[in-house]
């Protein structure tokens, strides 16, 4: 399995953000994580890329504990889009989307063939090509986004987290991508890992959903077994009404001011 995250806490400074934190992660699942502003959503994906250490219990991947990774073992199995990706430097769109190859590369070789071929595919699918050779200092915050996403997918990891990995994108794009990732998962067993804002989106790719309320896990399951009205309003305290939704053939969520 992917991720064993056994009785997990963390703490900034004295404030217990992640309190006994435990789950099971699957392969060639979807995954969505959801829960208000504060709940500790990020700082779970911090956690599973190692780039924050629990205070308490342990986290295993693919049945190795997540500390003994070397950073290069990582990168080879976990890549991520964070929900903000600033960089500085005028690389190319193709440079950064290269990137995502380093972990594959030897010390002090260029790129190979079977690289470069991976970076023009991925370029074409997420239609990232189209800007190739502007800097990526150059591009709005949607285009840099879908650069950071061509990255992550260029990396060709086991595991995909995406952090609010569509905040910055229209509908259009946003749906673009999650279903490339999806496409992972139904045909590589590839496991994605994603935090949302929007349910409905969620919703319509999920397998399974875990709503995140002060740190604990408030529910977690089946998306049809957790989305209800129930965890809507013990989760984010607001009355809502879920139903199956017949064009897009999953759950969703309607709301009242």
């Amino acid at each position: 399995m992917p991720y064993q995250i056994n009785n997990i806490s963390f703490y900034y400074a004295n404030k217990k953000v992640i309190d006994d934190f435990s789950l099971t992660i699957d392969p060639g699942k979807f995954y969505g994580i959801i829960g208000p502003n504060g709940s500790g959503k990020t700082t779970i994906i911090d956690l599973l890329t190692g780039n924050k250490k629990p205070a308490s219990g342990k986290i295993k991947l693919m049945g190795k504990n997540l500390s003994d990774y070397s950073k290069k073992e990582l990168s080879l199995n976990v890549s991520l889009v964070p929900q903000d990706y600033y960089i500085n430097f005028p690389f190319t769109t193709e440079e950064v989307v290269m990137m995502g190859r380093y972990p594959h590369i030897p010390r002090f070789n260029p790129p190979s063939g079977k690289d470069r071929r991976r970076v023009r595919t991925t370029m074409e699918k997420t239609g990232t090509d189209e800007f190739n050779t502007r800097y990526i200092t150059e591009l709005s915050g949607g285009e840099r986004q879908r650069v950071v996403f061509a990255r992550a997918l260029a990396q060709d990891t086991p595991l995909l987290l995406l952090d609010e990995a569509t905040s910055n994108l229209d509908i259009n794009h946003s749906i673009s991508m999650l279903n490339i990732a999806a496409q992972g998962v139904r045909q590589k067993n590839k496991t994605v890992i994603a935090v949302f804002q929007d349910i409905n989106l969620a919703a319509l790719f999920c397998e399974n959903l875990l709503f995140l309320n002060h740190g604990r896990i408030a529910a977690y399951g089946k998306t049809e077994q957790v989305l209800n009205e129930k965890t809507i309003k013990d989760v984010f305290n607001i009355r809502a009404k879920v139903y199956p939704e017949q064009y897009s053939g999953s759950m969703q969520v309607v709301f009242r001011k």
